[in-house]
């Protein structure tokens, strides 16, 4: 209940402290009534939910068990007062060849625990997929509730090594960019020697940039 406003033809709920103070106004002669004109309804504003997808590389790229580490702990984090907060949080992960919707959108943490507990490590780094798959996933579900605000988390190194070709990627990146949502990039490249590959990707895809060393959950 945000409002209030004249009532229309089919009030949908009647603002009773709106209408009384209108009423009270308009009333002459101290004679205190309610009349037609006297009447408000509600003006009710529905709450949004984030839809947070975490796009996340569980390559055997360098980092990869610190990448899945943080990811485990801020789903958890975000699922314990989701409920309040009409989120849902999804993991996807991409490795090999594809990629894989580890927790379906969700703001059950019994459910993330479950279905995190063995998560696969290793192999090539198909970043298309990955992306390709994660929204396909806010598709269905922006589909479904045109309320929800979606956003995306990839946290990677950037090193593709799999799937589409850089021209490929690029182009599925800037149409990723179009769409209306937030997006995140955390880097999680580390070492002396960084190919800023993560940065790269951040660009193209219209997304806020951050050092996945700089987060703390």
């Amino acid at each position: 209940y945000s409002g209030y406003r004249p009532v229309s033809d089919r009030p949908t709920s009647i603002a009773i402290d709106a209408t009384v103070r209108a009423a009270a106004v308009n009333s002459v002669g101290g004679e205190f009534a309610i009349r037609p004109e006297d009447i408000r309804e509600k003006i009710r504003t529905r709450k949004t939910g984030n839809l947070i997808v975490f796009d996340v590389d569980a390559s055997g790229s360098m980092g990869a068990e610190r990448r899945m580490s943080f990811v485990k702990s801020a789903v958890l984090s975000l699922l314990t007062d989701a409920y309040q907060k009409r989120d849902r949080v999804c993991l996807v992960t991409f490795r090999g060849q594809g990629a894989e919707v580890v927790v379906p959108p969700t703001n059950s943490i019994d459910l993330a625990k479950d279905r995190m507990r063995d998560v696969e490590i290793g192999g090539r780094t198909p970043i298309s997929a990955g992306l390709t798959t994660s929204m396909e996933v806010i598709g269905r579900e922006v589909f479904k509730d045109r309320t929800l605000r979606p956003i995306l988390v990839i946290v990677s190194d950037g090193r593709a090594n799999a799937g589409l070709v850089k021209k490929d990627l690029e182009e599925l990146c800037g149409n990723i960019s179009k769409e209306d949502m937030d997006i995140v990039v955390l880097d999680s490249e580390s070492g002396l020697i960084k190919l800023g590959l993560a940065e790269k990707l951040s660009k193209n895809l219209g997304a806020r940039y951050l050092e996945l060393e700089s987060i703390r959950v």
